[in-house]
């Protein structure tokens, strides 16, 4: 009986250390983390409705895909795949429309997030992403090859 106990108190140890390595290890991260935009200039109060990082060309574009990299790896990778390639979890962010109508979907999604039948799929980042880390991950998701 003793070493049942024994035996059954290992297997639970080793299961426990097995779910702690793989959340360990996981990419992404459960909690949405707020992203630094520094280096990005500051957008008006009310949000666009087309990349204005895209539209910008140059140097801020660039800065965005950067920002727009880390905070995609910290909220968006776990769900929607590494370097934003889907494993089926998620919609693959690569495939949107590109422009105006793409833009417009990425925003209000990732405002908004997505419910289905009263449960989350997708959390709601308006309380916690700028405009400019938002519009930063669109930046990213659209240079990533569509392959």
């Amino acid at each position: 009986m003793k070493f049942k106990i024994v035996a059954l108190s290992a297997v639970v140890a080793a299961a426990l250390q097995l779910t702690f390595i793989q959340s360990s290890l996981g990419h992404g991260d459960v909690q949405p983390q707020a992203v630094d935009t520094t280096g990005l200039d500051e957008l008006p109060e009310e949000f666009a409705l087309e990349n204005p990082y895209r539209l910008m060309g140059g140097e801020q574009y660039e800065k965005a895909i950067e920002i727009g990299s880390s905070g995609y790896s910290q909220n968006c990778a776990r769900c929607h795949g590494l370097q934003a390639i889907s494993g089926g979890v998620a919609p693959d962010l690569r495939m949107l429309e590109d422009g105006e109508f793409g833009d417009e979907w990425f925003i209000e999604r990732v405002k908004k997030g997505y419910s289905q039948n009263g449960t989350y799929k997708m959390p709601p980042f308006e309380a916690l992403l700028s405009q400019e880390a938002m519009w930063a991950i669109r930046s990213y998701t659209e240079t990533r090859p569509k392959e």
